[in-house]
């Protein structure tokens, strides 16, 4: 009998054993679909990789596919995640985001860089929460407020305020609509300035800037994959831009108020991490945000420009923008 329990004693250990290895062997394929190549968006994926890769090593696998800008595409890149049953979806920036959502309801789908879930996926609220379903991720919205308050500090003086933006974008759509609010009530003549597409950007801007003082962008695909053409006009115009976000202040813009978008790409990763183990349900996962924001300025810029950043601003390293 003794013989018996120790043989059956020492099946159960072997067994064991191989559940713990075969577990820890477990491996992931980790769809990405990225919406253009743009450095706040590829420290974003970084960000969502280097996070899944410190929890789990060489078991996490990434297929990764690059839209070049053309939201067409995304639908495309999407549609072969699904076909090869990925086990997780990350959609970096809305349109990425906006397929994976129409194209699966049974992955799960994370998204990035995403200003608002709400108006992105067309839903009754525009507060960033718990979406329910097999979406969730991270929001990319600094306080509008506060871009706003440092507008007003940098160029108190100013009367007219030009609002550049892509018409094609809800989600530069809902931050203009905010923002405006703001500005106004600080006393600024507020002018919504939006083109369609890259095709009529430069003229657009042009335009923004023959009637501002000054120009606020805000976290816009189109812009930030632009922002040679927009330099183009405002810089020999001499019209300042207070950016959305760090990558199109290093283009074209003189301060912005902005997150950190590897730090955002890390925390979305830590979520996935969370739904991959199955540890928490995408369904139940709030929209998570980098909490932490930096008041950053363009060295070049303002100096061609003779602007005078006040002290409380770090400035942006323009070297690595070259090299990008």
């Amino acid at each position: 009998m003794k013989k018996i329990l120790a043989i059956v004693l020492a099946l159960t250990m072997v067994l064991a054993l191989s559940a713990t290895a075969f577990a820890a062997e477990e491996t992931y394929t980790v769809g990405i679909c990225q919406l253009a190549p743009h450095p706040a968006l590829d420290q974003a994926t970084q960000g969502f990789k280097d996070a899944l890769v410190e929890a789990f090593g060489e078991n996490v696998k990434f297929d990764e596919g690059n839209a070049g800008g053309d939201t067409a595409n995304c639908a495309t890149i999407i549609d072969g995640f699904v076909a090869n049953d990925v086990d997780l979806i990350l959609g970096n920036a809305t349109p990425a985001v906006q397929a994976a959502a129409s194209a699966t309801a049974d992955i799960p789908v994370l998204g990035t860089a995403v200003t608002n879930y709400g108006v992105a996926l067309n839903l009754d609220t525009t507060e960033d929460k718990v979406l329910g379903g097999n979406v969730s991720g991270t929001s990319d919205l600094a306080p509008l407020d506060q871009q706003a308050a440092m507008l007003q500090e940098l160029f108190p003086d100013a009367k007219n305020v030009g609002l550049l933006y892509c018409s094609a974008e809800p989600n530069s759509v809902y931050q203009i609509e905010t923002i405006q609010g703001f500005l106004e009530d600080m006393g600024y003549v507020c002018t919504p300035y939006a083109f369609n597409d890259v095709n009529d950007l430069q003229a657009v801007t042009q335009n923004a800037c023959d009637n501002s003082d000054v120009l606020y962008i805000p976290t816009d695909n189109t812009a930030a994959n632009n922002t040679s053409t927009i330099a183009d006009v405002v810089i020999p115009a001499e019209v300042p831009v207070i950016a959305g976000e760090e990558g199109i202040c290093k283009g074209c813009g003189v301060a912005t108020l902005s997150i950190s978008y590897y730090e955002l790409g890390q925390i979305t990763g830590e979520m996935a991490a969370q739904i991959l183990t199955g540890e928490k349900d995408v369904s139940e996962m709030a929209v998570g945000f980098d909490t932490t924001l930096d008041k950053l300025y363009n060295p070049d810029i303002c100096e061609t420009l003779g602007i005078e950043i006040p002290e409380g601003y770090t400035a942006i390293e323009m070297e690595e923008a070259a090299a990008e």
